[in-house]
C-alpha cells in the first residue's frame, strides 16, 4: 500500500506558547483515508492581532494547542495571526500584584479578539481565600469581561458522534444533540448591588447579594438569542424563576415583548429547576436556550456532561463594541494542573468560535472543526472522554494530532 508522508515545519510561535514536542509534524495518510490536500496562498492577505491570556492552571497547557491550530489553519487559508501573550488571574497577581494589569487591558483593547485560557486556583496557589476580594484570580476574568463590554455568553452543546459512548447519559438521549445556551453575562446576581456582609437583629452574621436586571440588559441579550434562532431551527426557550423572583418576572415579560419582533421564532418559557431536569431527560428539544447570568453558569456545566464532559465545552463572550472575548468553560482545574492530561478540545473549539463569531472567518473555522472530527475518527482521546478501543493520549499529543489533521482535512466545499 502506497503512502504519502506530509511534513510541516517552521511554525513560529512566541517561545512561551510552543510545546517542544510539536516543532515538527508528520502524518501518514493511506489511500483508504480518502484525504485530499489543498494548496493555498503562500502570502497572507489578511492579518489579525489576537491577545492571548493563558491565565492559570491548565490554561497554560491547552492555550498553546489552540494558538498553534489558529496559526496553522490561518496560514493554510491565507491569514496571518499575530499573538500577544499577556497576564491575567493568579499568574498576573504573582507577577504584578494585581489580577488584571493595565498592560493586559491595553493589549486586549487594541486586539481584534481576546483568547483567555483559564482563571482560578492552581496547585501552586491552592486557595485564594487569604487574598482580599479585589486581588483574587477570578476578579481578572470579571474585569476583562467588563472592560470589553461583552454581555452575551454563547455556549454550544454539540455531541460529536465519535463521543456518544463518552457521555454518562444513554446514547438515545445524546445522539443528535445540538443547541446553544445564551447566558446573560454582565448583570444579575454576580454584579447586582447592594451586596456584602452584615448582622441581623439577632446578632447573626449575614451575607447578601442582589439579583437585578434592567429592561435594556434583558432586551439586548434576548435579541442575540432570537437572531441566532433565526439562523438555526427557529426556537428559543427562555429559562427563569418567574414564580418567585421579581427579576425573573421582568425577564419573562421583556423576552415575551421581544418575541413580537420575531414571529418566525417559537418562544417558550421554562422554570430553571424544570430545565435542569429536561436537559438530562430530553436535551434534543432545545435549540436556543436563553437565561440569566447565574442560571446560565449552572445549566451550562450540567449540559457539558451531555457532550462527554466539561473538557468539550467552548464559549464566546460577545456584544461589546470592540474585540470579543473567547474562553473555554473548564476553568483552571487545579487537580490536573501540570500533568499533561487536560483535554484541549474545548480550547480548540473556542478558537473555532473566535474565528466564527469574532473574526467572521468561516473557512478557517470549518477547517479546524474538520481537523477535530478527523482526530476523533482516528481514535485519539484524552482520559476524560475515553471510549472503548480509544487511544488515550495527553494534552500535547492530542494537539499534535489536531495539527496533523489540519493538513489532510479541508472543508467539503473546497474539495474538487
Amino acid at each position: 500500500m502506497s503512502t504519502v508522508q506530509i511534513h510541516a515545519s517552521g511554525i513560529k510561535l512566541p517561545i512561551s506558547l510552543i510545546p517542544t514536542t510539536t516543532k515538527r509534524i508528520s502524518r501518514v495518510i493511506s489511500k483508504r483515508d480518502g484525504s485530499r490536500i489543498r494548496c493555498s496562498a503562500t502570502t497572507p492577505n489578511k492579518k489579525y492581532t489576537i491577545a492571548v491570556l493563558p491565565g492559570d492552571g491548565i490554561g497554560t497547557e491547552v492555550t498553546p494547542v489552540a494558538v498553534e491550530a489558529l496559526r496553522l489553519a490561518g496560514s493554510l487559508e491565507g491569514i496571518d495571526f499575530e499573538f500577544k501573550e499577556m497576564l491575567v488571574g493568579g499568574a498576573a497577581y504573582e507577577a504584578t500584584g494585581v489580577p488584571f494589569p493595565e498592560e493586559t487591558l491595553k493589549a486586549s483593547l487594541e486586539s481584534d479578539a481576546v483568547y483567555l485560557g483559564a482563571v482560578g486556583i492552581t496547585k501552586k496557589m491552592p486557595s485564594s481565600d487569604h487574598l482580599p476580594k479585589h486581588l483574587r484570580p477570578e476578579v481578572g476574568l470579571m474585569r476583562i469581561r467588563r472592560a470589553l463590554g461583552v454581555y452575551a455568553n454563547l455556549r454550544p452543546i454539540t455531541v460529536f458522534p465519535q463521543l456518544l459512548e463518552a457521555s454518562s447519559l444513554k446514547r438515545s438521549v445524546t445522539e443528535g444533540v445540538d443547541f446553544m445556551i445564551i447566558r446573560e453575562l454582565a448583570g444579575g446576581l454576580y454584579y447586582g448591588k447592594p451586596r456584602g456582609f452584615g448582622m441581623n437583629e439577632k446578632g447573626e452574621e449575614t451575607g447578601f447579594c442582589t439579583e437585578i436586571y434592567s429592561s435594556n440588559e434583558v432586551d439586548r441579550v434576548a435579541r442575540i438569542a432570537f437572531d441566532m434562532a433565526m439562523e438555526r431551527r427557529g426556537k428559543v426557550c427562555s429559562v427563569d424563576k418567574a414564580t418567585v423572583l421579581e427579576s425573573s418576572r421582568l425577564w419573562r415579560r421583556r423576552v415575551t415583548i421581544m418575541s413580537e419582533e420575531y414571529p418566525e421564532v417559537d418562544l417558550s418559557h421554562m422554570l430553571v429547576d424544570t430545565s435542569g431536569m429536561e436537559l438530562i431527560r430530553y436535551p434534543k428539544q432545545f435549540d436556543v436556550l436563553l437565561t440569566t447570568n447565574v442560571f446560565g453558569d449552572i445549566l451550562s456545566d450540567v449540559a457539558a456532561m451531555i457532550t462527554g464532559g466539561i473538557g468539550m465545552l467552548p464559549s464566546a463572550c460577545i456584544g461589546g463594541p470592540g474585540p470579543q472575548l473567547f474562553e473555554p468553560v473548564h476553568g483552571s482545574a487545579p487537580d490536573i494542573d501540570g500533568e499533561d492530561v487536560a483535554n484541549p478540545l474545548a480550547a480548540v473549539l473556542t478558537a473555532v468560535m473566535l474565528l466564527r463569531y469574532g473574526l467572521k472567518e468561516e473557512a478557517v473555522a470549518k477547517r479546524i472543526e474538520n481537523a477535530i472530527f478527523d482526530t476523533l475518527n482516528e481514535g485519539f482521546r484524552t482520559r476524560d472522554i475515553s471510549t472503548p478501543g480509544a487511544k488515550i493520549v495527553g494534552c500535547k499529543k492530542m494537539g499534535e494530532e489536531i495539527l496533523k489533521s489540519l493538513y489532510v482535512r479541508v472543508p467539503s466545499y473546497q474539495l474538487n
